[in-house]
């Protein structure tokens, strides 16, 4: 793989990651386009290191809300902040039980089947409609209605279901975690600052547990490894492209859920899943 390749992987990565239309999906259609599939050590470092890219671009963009709930929550504060922590918390509690339990079988099943991530991008597309017509449209509509309540310890863990789900290659975690929220009745751009947030502990969870397998790689790791390669800049730039993307992107998907534009790219998740499905 060379750098145009990482260019191009880290690009999706980076816009993917944020926008309502899944990055593993994205990530998987473009391998296949590329052909520069990788297996064994080879594939766990080049995730490994968009992972990285990703969780630095959050931090980055959202920084000023960042400091504050990391500070007191490492500090006890038991603040607003500290509890508002301890909500990412709990909305991780589902991802985390299918992260550790099923991670390896999910991703068996559905790499390189593109029919799988037409289907559940078709069911993203479905998810963000549904949120649309039934309570983003009103909002709109009367903007002096109230725009949505706080986010309680009930609707972090529901929020936090979605985001489990949303391990499967086509169904976005960003689109289906913020549309969730909506749905819940909670304000459109909290739950969006709150949907980049909580996606920190679990991508740097995912990033623990790939590093474990770079350096403890199982027997069928191990076997599957081959004599691809990726080198030191090609590396570079992926993560460059990922991050900077990634920090642009960030910012234009908190303006769109405020002005409350998320159903176009329903449209979008379903022209492509329709691709995916008939090509």
């Amino acid at each position: 793989m060379d750098w145009i390749d990482t260019l191009i992987l880290g690009i999706i990565q980076g816009l993917t990651e944020y926008l309502p239309v899944s990055s593993s999906g994205h990530l998987e259609i473009f391998r296949q386009i590329l052909g520069r599939d990788l297996d064994g050590n080879m594939a766990l470092e080049f995730d490994l290191m968009l992972h990285v890219a990703t969780v630095l671009s959050t931090i980055v963009v959202l920084w000023s809300e960042f400091w504050p709930l990391f500070k007191s929550f490492i500090t006890f504060k038991r603040d607003s902040n500290f509890y508002y922590v301890c909500k990412i918390l709990v909305s991780c509690i589902p991802v985390g039980i299918v992260g550790v339990l099923f991670e390896k079988q999910i991703e068996g099943f559905f790499e390189g089947n593109l029919t799988v991530v037409g289907i559940c991008l078709l069911v993203t597309a479905a998810l963000l409609c549904f949120a649309y017509f039934t309570r983003t449209r009103q909002a709109i509509a009367d903007p002096t209605a109230p725009q949505g309540r706080d986010i309680s310890w009930a609707d972090a863990f529901i929020i936090g279901c979605g985001q489990a789900i949303a391990v499967l290659p086509g169904l976005s975690r960003s689109g289906t975690t913020i549309a969730t929220g909506i749905l819940l009745g909670d304000n459109r751009e909290k739950v969006a600052r709150f949907s980049f947030l909580m996606v920190i502990i679990p991508i740097l969870g995912k990033g623990l547990l790939d590093l474990k397998d770079l350096i403890f790689p199982d027997a069928v790791v191990a076997a599957s490894a081959t004599t691809a390669s990726i080198s030191p800049v090609a590396m570079a730039v992926g993560f460059l492209a990922s991050f900077l993307v990634g920090c642009a992107a960030c910012k234009w998907m908190l303006s769109i859920v405020r002005k409350g534009k998320l159903v176009w790219f329903a449209v979008y998740c379903a022209a492509v899943g329709l691709i995916c499905i008939f090509w």
